[in-house]
């Protein structure tokens, strides 16, 4: 990583694969940015190459694209050099797996934390899966490439990045609740500097190196995270939650989809603005659980009355889905009652914890806008009343156990977002006209954090 670094291209590949044949992969944008110099630059060293495969500007990480980079990679005996950012990276880190070989990544832009996780996650038959296959053997992050990234996309890393506050949240709690352990060293990597990766939204804006460098770090080291929890955990919550609910209903605004990074900023809020009403107001303060367990209990729903709950918000395979994995996380009432003591046993350090762990709504908020970041849901395209239903739909999405969980099981969703959504609330609806953010050209897929080592297509 580094200013001119892509320089070292030839020198990095011939460390790692020898006098292997390259393939450059690329579509015609990251071609410019940096896949000629690449090419060049290993033909200057002398090192054997085949003719780059240039995508054009339709690419995205669905399937049809690997399957035509595939075609083309079976036919050459070469070792891949994915030039690009979440959409090129993972389509050729999918089909480098599938044809037995490694591969290395040139970065583009510090747009998603996908480059050095394990998986791949493309659009397959209407869905978004994540299939397993290894990351690259080397990262080169050329600051002065990634700098001139265009606009949009580097904003959008820097909200995946600032996800992790609320994501180590979620860890949090899932811990207490004795669902997921915290793993003491895979949670450093991502937390023991997080806050310094996030310090300077502002020289971001600007292109500053310095602020480049540190959101780059952050971004690969979160990658090394879920690499070594072998789940994206560490990095992804109900923050992500929301992205993936939008994903799956194929949101667009604009005639576009928003990026991935600029979804999870708009969640990551939602998620913090959940949190404060959670711990100001659900559960009394620091030295109380002001909270009836047993009614909690009694109101617990059978499995049968949430499917019908998810057959009156989603339709098609979208419930299917939501049922697929509500089932993998229910619980019965014994065990609602035993998680509910734990939380109430250990609330007051539970919540100095949280408290220590968050950002304010508002600090985050400001964070976005100043990095060039959307920090109000109809800049993305999502009105009040449906970010209010994407609340209730994005707890069914998925297995993992979140704020949404602990609200759920609580029984103070539906409290907290009266007080959310009230005249007074954060997300009180406003009249204004959206603002048009830059959006990046294409869309991050390697940051859509499903399941690091599960099985394909399901997400822990």
């Amino acid at each position: 990583m580094g200013a001119g670094v892509r320089s070292k291209t030839a020198e990095v590949f011939v460390s790692l694969f020898g006098s292997a044949s390259a393939a450059v992969v690329a579509d015609v944008n990251t071609f410019e940015a940096a896949g000629r110099d690449v090419y060049d630059i290993l033909l200057r060293a002398g090192q054997p190459c085949a003719e780059p495969f240039v995508f054009g500007p339709e690419v995205s990480a669905e399937w049809q694209f690997v399957e035509r980079l595939r075609e083309a990679l079976s036919r050459l005996d070469a070792v891949p050099i994915a030039v690009g950012s979440g959409t090129i990276n993972d389509i050729t880190k999918l089909v480098a797996h599938r044809l037995g070989r490694p591969y290395m990544t040139v970065a583009t832009a510090a747009s998603m934390d996908g480059y050095t996780a394990f998986g791949a996650s493309i659009t397959y038959q209407g869905s978004k899966q994540t299939f397993d296959c290894p990351a690259p053997r080397a990262v080169i992050a050329d600051l002065d490439v990634i700098a001139r990234a265009p606009e949009g996309m580097n904003a959008a890393g820097y909200a995946d990045l600032l996800a992790k506050c609320a994501a180590g949240a979620d860890w949090i709690l899932a811990d207490a609740a004795g669902v997921e352990a915290i793993e003491t060293p895979i949670w450093e990597m991502v937390q023991a500097r997080l806050r310094s990766w996030l310090a300077s939204p502002a020289a971001l804006a600007q292109r500053d190196l310095d602020a480049l460098r540190a959101l780059i770090s952050g971004l690969l080291v979160t990658g090394f995270a879920m690499q070594a929890a072998c789940s994206s955990r560490p990095a992804s919550g109900a923050d992500h939650q929301f992205s993936h609910l939008w994903d799956m209903q194929h949101h667009t605004f604009n005639g576009s989809s928003p990026s991935h990074g600029f979804k999870v900023g708009i969640g990551t809020l939602a998620s913090l603005a959940l949190y404060e009403q959670l711990l100001g107001d659900g559960a009394g303060p620091e030295n109380r659980w002001d909270f009836d367990i047993q009614r909690a209990v009694d109101n617990w729903p059978s499995l049968e009355m949430i499917e019908a709950c998810i057959d009156s918000l989603f339709d098609g395979q979208l419930a299917t889905k939501a049922k697929e994995e509500t089932r993998a996380k229910y619980i019965d009432r014994d065990e609602l009652r035993a998680q509910l003591v734990r939380l109430h046993e250990n609330w007051p350090q539970l919540r100095r914890r949280l408290a220590r762990q968050l950002l304010s709504f508002a600090e985050a908020r400001d964070m976005l806008r100043a990095a060039g970041c959307p920090s109000q849901p109809e800049q993305i395209g999502i009105s009040r009343p449906r970010l209010r239903l994407s609340y209730r739909q994005a707890y069914f999405i998925r297995r993992r156990f979140t704020v949404l969980d602990f609200a759920e099981r609580c029984t103070l969703l539906e409290a907290a977002l009266e007080g959310l959504f009230g005249r007074e609330g954060v997300w009180a609806e406003v009249a204004q006209t959206p603002v048009c953010v830059p959006q990046p050209v294409s869309e991050p897929a390697g940051a859509a954090h499903t399941d690091a080592c599960a099985t394909q297509g399901a997400e822990r």
